[in-house]
């Protein structure tokens, strides 16, 4: 398992909440700076596979700064909940919400996404971007947002993913473990925080063998799509319509 802080006490979900703490102030910033803005076009397309259930309600979990939430707006659903469990990256997606005037509609909430606070089948659809690959049990996050999805609700996950093209490989690793860190360590103060970025995405199962645990949790019509030459990959699966 992948921690941020190697030197640091606590288990990974402690970590991983202290260390998006440290960095919220510089968050936004870094994700369209650092991704020279292909971010904003990777949620994009996550809503547009999303728009394929017509969600009224849609759990955003790892949140972060709101901002997947906010872009699924596009589908005018009734009610968005984000969930994430740093309070400092909420706290700075709360500040947004209100310079948007949206929080009539998004609303954040602290929780764990490997234990949800919610009812059983209580969302149309739920959303995950660049979260997945932080859970300390990904198997039990998965089981989470199924549980709390309704039957034939679809799940789309965003996460970063590792090119299979050597040449393209090569420079974006040069980059991914050398420049980035660089930069994200200078624009944040925090230098494990990027550092542990690159780490994460390269223990990440991704392709394959994450669709092989989304079924294995239960998700069917599980697919993929890569994005950017393998840059990052879309995820998606529906909660069977018909439960036992």
């Amino acid at each position: 398992m992948v921690n941020p802080y190697k030197s640091s006490a606590g288990n990974k979900k402690d970590q991983v909440s202290r260390m998006f703490d440290n960095i919220a102030w510089r968050y936004d910033f870094l994700n369209h700076f650092l991704s020279f803005g292909i971010d904003r076009r990777w949620r994009k397309r996550a809503i547009h596979i999303l728009s394929q259930a017509s969600p009224e309600t849609i759990l955003d979990v790892a949140c972060g700064t709101g901002d997947l939430s906010i872009e699924a707006l596009k589908l005018k659903p009734r009610k968005i909940i984000g969930v994430d469990i740093s309070e400092g990256m909420l706290a700075k997606g709360r500040e947004k919400l209100v310079r948007k005037n949206l929080e009539n509609i998004i609303t954040l909430v602290q929780g764990d996404s490997e234990a949800l606070q919610f009812d059983d089948q209580s969302f149309d659809a739920a959303m995950v971007a660049f979260g997945v690959r932080n859970f300390e049990d990904l198997n039990q996050g998965l089981a989470e947002m199924l549980r709390v999805l309704k039957p034939g609700g679809l799940l789309v996950v965003l996460e970063f993913s590792k090119p299979r093209s050597s040449f393209f490989k090569n420079i974006f690793n040069f980059y991914f473990f050398r420049i980035l860190p660089f930069f994200g360590s200078l624009f944040s103060k925090d230098a494990s925080a990027y550092r542990y970025l690159p780490a994460s995405v390269n223990a990440f199962p991704d392709r394959i063998n994450f669709l092989d645990i989304m079924r294995k949790t239960g998700f069917t019509d599980a697919c993929f799509e890569e994005l950017t030459m393998g840059i990052a990959c879309l995820y998606y699966g529906k909660k069977e319509l018909h439960t036992k």
